[in-house]
């Protein structure tokens, strides 16, 4: 998993390089400014975890970060969303102004019922959300997002590799920022202050 979330890092940082030039350094950002970015999605069709559809258009006004990630991760998901439940208290008031999305990548697995358990247990106002498998395939595809599952001993005992960074749009619904893992929640919220 840590060999293709790296690849991916490095790729996206290159993209990043050439799509702003010079402008790498002088960025206010602590995460990755990719704002402008062409190519990545804006917009999805998923159900949230008490059973509404939900679209991007639902949040706007609000900076909204999306991670993809699933409920039996060890490591990266809980390691995030505790790390957004550290920017919420960061943030204050101004945390009524975010929402994080957690968008799940292993949907035989993660039921409404689970994730509904499992993602607003971190912070209330957090939303888990999910497809089908086309529905799951096509929005991270949208968002270049790389996920496989990896084999374990048993059909059910299997484990997800993913992209492990979050992205950040702004309250006008645009991306400004790849946030990514490992960024400490003082430094994220600075960056979503800056955008809010």
């Amino acid at each position: 998993m840590v060999k293709i979330l790296k690849l991916w890092a490095i790729n996206l940082i290159i993209a990043t390089v050439f799509l702003v030039g010079c402008e790498v350094a002088k960025s206010p950002f602590n995460s990755v400014d990719i704002t402008g970015a062409q190519g990545y999605g804006n917009d999805f069709r998923l159900t949230d975890h008490t059973g509404k559809p939900r679209t991007m258009a639902d949040f706007r006004g609000k900076a909204v970060a999306i991670f993809f990630g699933f409920t039996q991760c060890p490591d990266v998901c809980p390691t995030t969303l505790s790390d957004m439940k550290q920017v919420m208290k960061i943030l204050g008031k101004d945390s009524e102004r975010l929402q994080v999305l957690f968008i799940t990548v292993d949907p035989k697995r993660d039921t409404a019922e689970l994730l509904g358990k499992y993602v607003p247990s971190f912070n209330p106002a957090f939303l888990a959300l999910y497809g089908d498998d086309v529905a799951t395939a096509k929005v991270a595809r949208d968002f270049k997002i790389i996920y496989r599952v990896v084999p374990g001993k048993t059909a059910d005992s299997y484990t997800m590799d993913h992209s492990a960074g979050m992205l950040v749009f702004d309250p006008e619904g645009r991306l400004r920022l790849f946030m990514n893992y490992g960024l400490t929640p003082d430094k994220m919220a600075e960056d979503i202050k800056r955008l809010l």
